[in-house]
């Protein structure tokens, strides 16, 4: 272990069921990273942070952790004491551990988060919840922070504070989340456990994802030379008599190996095969809102608020915890009455609800008779599909059909919600923060089905990539019961918002890009000489060639144990991607120049 490597892993197994969570795994965590730790719902992130914290022992394998290291995790859904106040809770018991300047951290920290010192833990909401976990974890100033899906339950204010004190702050981090945004603002390094194997990416989320796909490449033709390797020594072994004669015991043995090798190969695991149930085409007209005002005793949620809602809108409802989106979702699906107002539904409405804290689900029912019950076959479109068959598109095997809710992991109960409501015929469906406890493929399929829908979507969520992704408009909350309609997305919406709410800059960037654009426009290339034209032909073999070595890099990246035995190596191999990257993006931008100079020739 390198002398200031905080944790480090060697040859790590954790099994629960069939398939190993941890298979012989490596892995370090080195001083100031930001992990972000990604992979499929199921597949151990949580068991590897307990082992990290040292809430778990591994099955086998070494963990070596840095003298007097200190670590502070904060979980999915944390536990808290119901019985103290939110001041007595972040400042524990000090005179036990004689910290006195704890109260003043804790203070700074209630104010950033907004909480109230006073109030009892047992009365809080989730978002509150999960605000008071963090500055518990933080007034801990751990050297090394776990945080198992940080941003469910916060709103953009919340993710953002986070963002900001995860960017500035000392220790080392490892976050498990799905929010795409978030592991492009923060991580430094991607950590995928995929196959009980946990393979490192060094940069932000869209710098892996492009890296991981030149990693699957490598790891396919790699295993068609493997199964090419093995189907000739089997042609090799059925001649029986040569093989007999020539008595080349060490290639019999090859042989062995090569089969037990090819048994215990893991495949990736299969997508969720996602397909929505959509019903009769409903009126024109969804729902229409006239001057609404809605209140719960002295405070306005909702002021003299007036809106449309047409079949095949995809509408974002987004605002602060607490500013009333649920309540306004439920007006317009005629499920409450407001104050003031009134409220013009439409015909033939048939909707679809996925609720955020799962409370349709019946614990103590079985998989199948939750998507189904009193039936074995499920009507998709044109499709009839039995039970076993749909559970399996939502990655449950047959083996499980019959297991209750109550087992299932929150990324489960997530699938188990989808499935039940696309099983069922509908023309609007309702989504209350979906995204949380979903793993980031399955996000992407939803984000798929969503577009295709024929129906109308409505949508609650914080997860600012899925809203720009789904979402052609947006209602907003603009505080004080006010809320204002926008065309587009997230992004969009910080874009039109009202100048007092802009980020500081944000015009200014705006009016740099359009000038820089109109200046391109303006400007008309000069013709294109031999020289030139001999320089063109060449780029594409030097970007080839730039290509080749930057994915042999990334493959010796990807190896955790690289991390662990020579960090120094992985600082150099790391300015070495950077400058091909450099190289790459000066080669792409003269090839552009070229061509266009070429065209206008």
């Amino acid at each position: 272990m390198a002398a200031n490597t905080l944790i480090t892993l060697t040859d790590v197994q954790l099994a629960f069921g069939h398939h190993p969570l941890l298979n012989h795994a490596d892995f370090a965590i080195q001083p100031g990273e930001r992990i972000g730790l990604i992979g499929r719902n199921g597949a151990g992130k949580s068991s590897l942070l307990k082992i990290l914290d040292g809430r778990a022992d591994p099955d086998d394998g070494e963990v070596m952790r840095l003298g007097g290291l200190t670590t502070s995790t904060v979980e999915q859904e944390p536990e808290l004491d119901d019985s103290l106040t939110v001041f007595e809770y972040l400042c524990g018991d000090i005179t036990e551990s004689e910290d006195w300047q704890r109260p003043a951290r804790v203070n700074s920290l209630i104010d950033q988060l907004e909480l109230a010192a006073d109030a009892p833990i047992a009365g809080l909401s989730g978002g509150s919840r999960k605000r008071v976990a963090l500055a518990h974890a933080l007034a801990d100033e751990p050297d090394l922070l776990l945080l198992d899906e940080p941003t469910n339950h916060l709103d953009f204010i919340g993710i953002a504070w986070l963002e900001n004190m995860l960017l500035n702050a000392r220790c080392s981090v490892v976050i498990i989340t799905h929010d795409r945004r978030f592991l492009d603002s923060v991580a430094t390094r991607i950590v995928e456990l995929d196959r009980g194997k946990l393979i490192s990416f060094p940069g932000n989320f869209t710098q892996w994802q492009a890296r991981k796909a030149e990693w699957l490449e490598a790891e396919q033709q790699q295993n068609a030379r493997f199964d090419k390797a093995l189907a000739l020594e089997e042609v090799w072994i059925r001649k029986g008599i040569q093989a007999r004669r020539t008595r080349n015991e060490g290639r019999v043995r090859r042989l062995e190996q090569l089969r037990i090798e090819r048994t215990s190969r893991r495949e990736r695991q299969g997508n969720v095969n996602l397909a929505v149930a959509e019903g009769q085409r409903s009126g024109k007209l969804v729902a229409e809102l006239h001057n609404i005002s809605h209140r719960y005793g002295d405070k306005v949620l909702i002021r003299d608020f007036s809106t449309a809602i047409l079949r095949k809108d995809r509408i974002g409802l987004i605002g602060p915890n607490g500013s009333g989106k649920t309540t306004l979702l439920k007006i317009i699906l005629g499920k409450l009455e407001p104050t003031e107002g009134h409220v013009k539904m439409g015909t033939n409405l048939t909707v679809g609800y996925f609720d955020q804290m799962r409370a349709q689900l019946d614990e103590s029912a079985t998989l199948a008779d939750t998507i189904n019950p009193g039936s074995e076959w499920i009507e998709i479109g044109d499709q009839r599909k039995h039970v076993m068959s749909y559970l399996e598109d939502f990655l449950f095997p047959p083996a499980r059909a019959h297991s209750p809710v109550s087992s299932l992991s929150g990324g489960e109960r997530a699938r188990l919600v989808l499935a039940r409501m696309f099983a069922r015929p509908t023309n609007i469906l309702v989504l209350d923060e979906p995204t949380n406890d979903l793993d980031i493929e399955t996000l992407e399929l939803l984000e798929e089905l969503l577009q295709d829908y024929a129906g109308t979507v409505l949508l609650v969520s914080h997860d600012r990539t899925f809203l720009n992704n789904v979402v052609t408009q947006t209602i907003a909350s603009e505080g004080n019961g006010l809320w204002g309609e926008y065309v587009g997305g997230y992004d969009e919406w910080l874009a039109q918002r009202p100048a007092s709410q802009e980020e500081p800059g944000a015009k200014l960037r705006k009016k740099e890009s359009a000038a820089a654009a109109r200046n391109a426009k303006a400007v008309k290339p000069p013709r294109i000489t031999p020289w030139e034209l001999r320089e063109l032909k060449g780029i594409p073999d030097a970007i080839a060639k730039l290509e080749a070595q930057q994915a042999e890099l990334a493959g010796k990246l990807a190896d955790g144990s690289l991390y662990r035995d020579a960090p120094d190596e992985v600082e150099q191999i790391n300015a070495q991607v950077h400058d091909i990257e450099q190289q790459l993006h000066t080669l792409f931008a003269r090839w552009e120049a070229l061509e266009e100079k070429q065209n206008a020739s």
